[in-house]
């Protein structure tokens, strides 16, 4: 129905359970408020969002030795917390993450740095580990100085409250303008995996998009190839408005004390499905497309050419509208290759059948012509409510 939004899973729902995600087999799905084994999480108020919600976390692996990956932003105004991550954190080894929601920390100078520093330090305080070891995320409003007294207040309670179970407070306190939280916990060929995550707009890949954790049992020799092999294909691979963020932040940590390495293709299929789910979250988002470009000169071609399609409004806005209107995907698709000569797509070179039809998963197929490169986008549809979210969100 139009003007309603996606729903979160339902209870008794997979949460893998997307058209385009194909899980190895034996996956088993656990209760999203645990967490793998070695791990604790926890959130709580600290008055930065109001009206007593949650708004800080943190989660900790418990075993000394572990192994850890972490992929940032590549935008140029990349925020405080991303700033310290990368200047003061040790990406192979990091123990625990504290963030917080309702403040993205991000042009906000030098004071804004030592604000991030100092909740960094503290919450490693706190923790008795060393700062090093401690990352930092925040998400929120842009251009407003922190609240830092009120992290700062909030960190010894949100410490107090780590426990196993804690990752549904966890995937709380890192909410904005998301519906629903983005979690899961699942088991496979000896293996326990959970993540979170967050986001619902300013979301274009190049990196990530939003805020997304991970905690396993396994072993990782290589945990930042595995990370961003798994990225490549999910996180990589969305876009809900064509804007990257300042904040954008993915951790993956690993105990090893399962003895064993993530079953091939689980990890990918977790990211991606969390990947779907925030584009299904963007803001009053209705429908998710995916929109696979063939036949392509290049790689490079196939890839500008899927995300003008997916980023263009009045294909948006046909997929909110359920109009099976062909011919906005052909104009984007030339004015992504504008100079070129391309041969008339027509309803030959486009398949848009299930842009009009009433699935909540539709597929567009656009063949080019032009070689045997490919590429494909997951997007969503643009409504009423994404312009209400986005006209009101400091108002």
């Amino acid at each position: 129905m139009r003007g309603r939004g996606a729903t979160p899973i339902a209870a008794g729902e997979r949460f893998l359970r997307s058209r385009w995600v194909d899980p190895p087999q034996g996956v088993e799905e656990l209760d999203p408020a645990s967490l793998a084994p070695g791990f604790r999480a926890a959130g709580v108020p600290c008055g930065l969002k109001g009206g007593g919600r949650t708004d800080l976390g943190v989660v900790v692996c418990d075993a000394e030795r572990v192994a850890s990956a972490l992929l940032l932003t590549r935008n140029a105004s990349a925020a405080a917390p991303v700033r310290v991550c990368r200047e003061d954190c040790d990406p192979a080894r990091l123990r625990a993450a504290i963030v917080n929601s309702g403040n993205a920390n991000a042009e906000t100078g030098e004071r804004g740095y030592r604000d991030a520093l100092s909740m960094r330090d503290a919450a490693a305080e706190a923790l008795a580990l060393a700062p090093p070891s401690v990352a930092v995320a925040e998400t929120g409003t842009i251009g407003v100085p922190l609240a830092i007294e009120s992290v700062l207040g909030g960190i010894g309670s949100v410490v107090e409250a780590l426990g196993e179970r804690g990752a549904a407070d966890f995937a709380e306190a890192i909410m904005t303008t998301d519906r629903w939280p983005k979690r899961c916990t699942v088991r496979c060929g000896g293996v326990t995996l959970s993540a979170q995550a967050k986001g619902g707009g300013m979301i274009e890949p190049g990196f990530a998009t939003m805020l997304c954790f991970v905690q396993t049992d396994a072993s990782l020799d290589d945990a930042d190839g595995a990370l961003r092999r798994a990225v490549a294909g999910s996180f990589e691979r969305i876009t809900v408005d064509g804007q990257m963020s300042t904040n954008d932040t993915v951790l993956l940590q690993a105990t090893g004390d399962a003895g064993r390495p993530i079953p091939d293709g689980l990890l990918e299929a977790v990211l991606l499905q969390l990947a779907i789910e925030i584009v299904a979250d963007g803001e009053g988002a209705t429908r998710v497309a995916r929109v696979a470009v063939a036949e392509a000169a290049s790689e490079d071609e196939a890839e500008r050419v899927a995300r003008a399609i997916a980023n263009s409004p009045l294909v948006k806005t046909a997929l909110f509208g359920r109009d099976p209107n062909w011919g906005r995907i052909a104009q984007a698709a030339g004015q992504a290759l504008a100079g070129e000569r391309l041969e008339e797509l027509g309803a030959h070179g486009i398949d848009a059948e299930e842009l009009g039809s009433g699935d909540a998963e539709a597929e567009i197929a656009v063949r080019l012509g032009r070689g045997e490169a490919a590429s494909h986008v997951y997007f969503c549809d643009l409504n009423y409510e994404y312009v209400r979210v986005n006209a009101e969100y400091m108002t």
